[in-house]
């Protein structure tokens, strides 16, 4: 009893303090790890965070169902490379990022601007997400690239039963 206590005032400390720069649309994430939001999330129902950082001027938009490992970093600009100055000048390019329904992601991702992480997909652990990936891929690396695929029949067994964690 004194376990579940002391996590659930933990969960209430993070999600006070973890910026709340986002928009739910049903109900509150939940937070079980330090977060701080800096761009501008659009939750799904039922999206978890053990740890997350985010970045930029741009939305990140997450699906239903999402689950974090500890270290998430997800950013939405970067350095303009072709301006005015060298290395990069003072603009910034701006580029959401989109992740679909029942993503889980293990520890340590780093996701860059502009990418889509389609349904049902899983980027393992220290993971860097340049590029999209498709819809029950699993993708792994640096840069994360597609490793297989989940079996589609079961996955999506799963969903039509309403097997969610």
């Amino acid at each position: 009893m004194f376990k579940y206590v002391v996590k659930k005032i933990l969960s209430e400390i993070f999600y006070l303090t973890s910026g709340r720069n986002f928009v739910a649309s049903s109900g509150r994430p939940k937070i079980n790890g330090f977060c701080r939001f800096g761009a501008k999330l659009v939750l799904g129902a039922n999206a978890n965070f053990n740890g997350a950082r985010t970045y930029g001027a741009g939305k990140i938009h997450v699906g239903d169902n999402f689950h974090s490992g500890v270290g998430l970093k997800v950013l939405t600009q970067s350095h303009n490379y072709n301006g005015e100055s060298i290395p990069y000048d003072r603009t910034v390019i701006v580029k959401d990022v989109v992740i679909g329904d029942n993503v889980w992601f293990g520890m340590n991702v780093m996701v860059l601007p502009g990418v889509r992480i389609g349904e049902g997909a899983i980027i393992q652990a220290g993971s860097v997400v340049s590029k999209s990936i498709p819809d029950l891929a699993i993708a792994g690396g640096n840069p994360a690239e597609v490793i297989r695929f989940r079996d589609k029949n079961h996955y999506f067994k799963m969903k039509q039963d309403d097997r969610y964690l």
